[in-house]
């Protein structure tokens, strides 16, 4: 028996940057062994690829906008240059995602990183910061179970 058994049978999707693969990668690695060590077959959860953070939100709602998802887990990078391009990807992607769990009801876990160096969210995807594609895939399996328990 596991915390999860009342949504044992959800589907779940991981929505993931190809864009700094090195680090989203390791996202999605943690994101998936969360699923399986809570008991979610691989076959249980999708992994959809999208070009970078920006494209998160939409591919995200195409997604939710199914009905097929108890949640969902947008995982990405955005690494500070530059130019003001890193602020506009940031604000784009967290407000886009925001809005698409919003308004489709469908848990949308934000496993994006936000970081000032390639260190930096290396050590947050499996270094010394942890692994963050874990922390979203807690996120999702919590919502989707909150939303599951809540009267209707």
């Amino acid at each position: 028996m596991t915390a999860y058994d009342r949504i044992a049978h959800a589907r779940f999707a991981i929505v993931a940057s190809r864009f700094n693969d090195t680090v989203t990668d390791r996202l999605v690695e943690g994101a998936l062994s969360t699923f399986a060590r809570h008991g979610f077959a691989r076959e249980a959860v999708d992994l959809v690829q999208v070009p970078g953070a920006f494209e998160l939100p939409l591919a995200c709602r195409w997604l939710a906008e199914t009905g097929r998802y108890a949640g969902i887990v947008a995982l990405g990078a955005v690494i500070r240059g530059g130019t003001d391009h890193y602020h506009h990807v940031c604000t784009a992607a967290a407000r886009g995602l925001l809005d698409a769990g919003l308004a489709t009801g469908v848990p949308i876990a934000f496993g994006v990183l936000t970081c000032e160096s390639l260190a930096d969210a290396l050590d947050r995807a499996g270094g010394s910061a942890g692994n963050k594609g874990i922390e979203a895939a807690l996120a999702a399996l919590d919502m989707a179970l909150l939303r599951a328990t809540l009267p209707r």
